[in-house]
């Protein structure tokens, strides 16, 4: 999709839009093949109008891509443009008046109006300002489960989580992995975060993560978590990779029964030629509560000097929301388009499952709209230990975690 002067010339960049042609760096940690794939059709539409996209991709996750980013910045180094995941990550960043007002561009191309769920868009706004376009919903809240691990196992494949735990004996006598999970520690926190959800609910979920509730997190419904995530160490014991799609892949190529991970693992099946229903089975919530958590990613823009550099990024937060370039990138991508008027007759049934618990309102804010990074880091932390040493007990581990919510603000 071209994105032409004249299509912009109802809105008020019309003018910026029309400036000298840029080559623009635009920083992410999108390195898998699924995440490659679809990155590339921002690159691709950008690319089709006067401007460059020069592909800064950092590899690693976005605890490691974060850090690099925020530095360059605060170093007076910045790139053109940088995904972070909309939230309270750029919070010291905005303060600091170091990333563009996206306000102009936003109310010229009707953001408001567009964006579903708005908590995406409140997610970006900061004093009434808007500092980051949006650009998929992305939901931790799914376990992927393998149809040939299954069936080497002679079992049929679960519908629930405590199906897919009384499935653990019989995957392990067939010599799979139960349950494949990565080392990197945004991985364990999240899967976490997934069956608090499920198990505990989205109402003492929302009292933890919205409320900062130390009680609720030391209660019972907590403790349900605890044990399963106690469970789920167990079935991951022999898990021995790094990173989330090393993971995927042994589900994909039936080494494990399972993965818990975010709705982009739907890449890495597109990629492997997988087909949803047939290769490998999605279970939003677990099968228990079939709800979406609505975090994602943004893109955000530093500050420059330069008039022409800022007219190209005001250019690419338009196109990154336009209609074409959410239905290429979000197919791609395994994620769900923030705007709802969309065609999306091709989607997988993993993403039409997405799309109609999004439509019915079973949705909840993801945790990094609610907890700072300094708490998410301490809870990433304990989990790191928790699900690293056995020793640590579920009692043990709820009681630290608890101590933690009682401290966030």
């Amino acid at each position: 999709m071209k994105l032409t002067t004249k299509l912009l010339s109802a809105t008020a960049i019309c003018a910026a839009s029309s400036a000298a042609a840029v080559d623009l760096e635009v920083t992410h940690w999108w390195t898998s093949g699924g995440e490659a794939a679809a990155v590339s059709k921002f690159a691709e539409a950008f690319n089709a109008t006067e401007h460059t996209w020069v592909d800064g991709a950092i590899a690693g996750s976005g605890g490691t891509a974060r850090p690099i980013i925020i530095s360059r910045i605060l170093g007076g180094d910045p790139m053109g443009a940088t995904q972070l995941n909309h939230g309270r990550q750029a919070e010291e960043l905005i303060e600091a008046g170091l990333l563009l007002d996206l306000t102009d561009v936003a109310e010229a191309e009707g953001w408001k109006d567009i964006v579903n769920p708005p908590s995406l868009l409140d997610a970006c706004t900061v004093d009434g300002r808007i500092y980051c376009a949006p650009v998929n919903i992305h939901s931790w809240q799914w376990i992927w489960l393998s149809h040939q691990a299954y069936a080497d196992a002679g079992i049929d494949v679960p519908s629930n989580w405590d199906e897919f735990v009384a499935s653990a004996p019989a995957l392990e006598a067939a010599g799979k992995i139960p349950l494949a999970m990565g080392q990197q520690p945004w991985q364990s926190s999240g899967a976490f975060g997934v069956m608090a959800v499920a198990i505990a609910g989205p109402d003492a979920w929302a009292a933890v993560n919205n409320d900062k509730n130390a009680e609720v997190a030391a209660g019972p419904e907590y403790a349900a978590v605890f044990e399963a995530a106690a469970n789920a160490r167990a079935f991951a014991a022999n898990s021995n990779v790094q990173d989330w799609n090393q993971a995927t892949n042994l589900v994909i190529t039936g080494q494990a029964g399972g993965q818990i991970m975010g709705d982009w693992a739907q890449g890495e099946f597109q990629v492997a030629g997988q087909v949803a229903g047939e290769d490998y089975t999605c279970l939003p919530g677990l099968g228990v509560n079939e709800i979406i958590s609505t975090g994602g990613d943004a893109f955000y823009f530093p500050v420059q000097d330069d008039a022409d550099v800022e007219a190209a990024q005001k250019e690419l937060a338009a196109l990154l929301l336009s209609p074409q370039v959410q239905v290429d990138f979000n197919l791609a991508k395994g994620s769900l388009p923030i705007r709802g008027d969309v065609d999306l007759m091709a989607a997988n049934d993993c993403m039409k499952k997405g799309l109609e618990i999004l439509a019915a309102g079973n949705i909840l804010k993801d945790g990094s709209q609610s907890l700072t990074p300094d708490t998410t880091s301490q809870i990433e932390d304990l989990m790191v230990e928790f699900w690293n040493d056995p020793s640590i007990t579920a009692e043990d581990a709820q009681s630290r975690y608890a101590a933690i919510i009682a401290e966030a603000d």
